[in-house]
């Protein structure tokens, strides 16, 4: 039997008022000491689990594609005398240029690491940060702002030179913003105000790069989480609703006319591959999981379930979608009942299983490290 409406909610968007907040120094705590395994010159993705609040049990994974290896918490492992674990709720996680960053949501921080070994290179404090995105030689992170919980309090996007790895400017955005995408010299940030429900906010804030300053917001819908662009620049953004009476939804932005249209289908996360949308969900009221393939172009549902093998009966909690373009697959993560291992399930894009692995607690991110890379 699945886990409760409510546990499921607080692991995915950190409501429990509750709990104090961990700080920088009790997330940094010593770890086992292991011998470390180098990953240089292979070629896979490393994958980052959150790891259930307040466990300090964030972790990163790898996955090897020429041994089809899949090595469990590689970060001790490479890093024996750094002495501290990952910290406390992997958020977010990216490759560029050399360097993959970690952003630990609850530890307030972004690690950085060397992208083919993933040793520990140094960390940015970044209070209740969220995620990154890049343009140019800066690094761009959305920031809660505040502690968990805290009412009424405007988050803000921190901008960070990716060579010297300092804070260079602030700036103050909407309630409790989540992912973010450039798109040319704007910064597009999709405000949530999870913390201040029912009051949600439902706007994005758009950021002028050069002067760094939030030029306008744009209503979209209430409770916005992620943001995914298309090859002509526009915008996908999907809204959580408000878990009773307003279905969770994906909206279309036009960042030319600013034009929002609705598309009306639910959604806990998804991707865009050429015209084509992969939507995963799960009804908390009914337990039902849904795989929708939505036709960007012609605006209409080609298949209620995109996943064709019989495999579906054994994900439970459909978390996160992903994928890698260069091998043309598609990653379900599963969070099963998001305080015991997960599991990553491997997908042809005709939805065709090819495999599956054990993660670390609630997997949440994937940065490949393919051949181009």
């Amino acid at each position: 039997m699945r886990i409760n409406i409510l546990s499921k909610l607080t692991s995915k968007i950190c409501l429990i008022v509750c709990l104090c907040v961990i700080t920088f120094s009790s997330c940094r705590q010593e770890g086992p000491r292991r011998d470390p395994k180098i990953i240089t010159n292979s070629v896979g993705f490393y994958l980052l689990n959150q790891g259930n609040m307040g466990s300090n049990k964030a972790s990163i994974d790898f996955y090897d594609y020429a041994t089809d290896s899949y090595r469990l918490n590689i970060f001790e492992a490479v890093n024996p005398n750094v002495g501290f674990k990952l910290g406390d709720v992997g958020n977010d996680l990216q490759i560029y240029g050399n360097k993959m960053y970690a952003v630990i949501n609850l530890s307030n921080m972004v690690e950085v690491m060397d992208k083919k070994t993933a040793k520990h290179i140094d960390t940015i404090a970044i209070p209740n940060c969220r995620y990154i995105v890049f343009k140019g030689d800066k690094a761009y992170v959305s920031s809660y702002a505040g502690p968990v919980g805290a009412k009424k309090q405007l988050g803000f996007v921190a901008e960070i030179d990716t060579a010297s790895l300092k804070v260079l400017r602030r700036v103050t955005v909407g309630y409790q913003p989540d992912q973010l995408q450039v798109v040319n010299d704007k910064l597009y940030v999709a405000n949530s105000g999870g913390y201040d429900a029912p009051d949600y906010d439902r706007t994005v804030s758009v950021i002028d790069l050069h002067t760094f300053t939030e030029i306008k917001k744009i209503d979209v819908g209430i409770n916005l989480y992620r943001v995914q662009k298309d090859k002509e620049g526009n915008l996908y953004i999907s809204s959580r609703g408000n878990y009773v009476d307003i279905p969770s939804n994906i909206y279309k932005l036009n960042t030319t006319t600013e034009k929002v249209e609705s598309l009306g289908i639910e959604t806990d996360s998804f991707i865009l591959i050429g015209d084509s949308l992969f939507s995963i969900s799960t009804n908390y009221t009914t337990n039902q999981n849904k795989y929708i393939l939505y036709d960007l172009k012609n605006r209409k549902v080609i298949k209620e379930q995109f996943i064709s093998d019989d495999i579906t009966k054994d994900i439970r909690v459909p978390y996160y979608i992903d994928y890698n373009a260069q091998r043309g697959e598609i990653y379900i993560y599963d969070a099963e009942t998001f305080i015991v291992p997960g599991e990553l399930f491997c997908f042809t894009k005709d939805g065709v299983y090819k495999w599956r692995k054990t993660t670390g607690d609630i997997p949440a991110a994937i940065a490949f490290l393919n051949e181009t890379k």
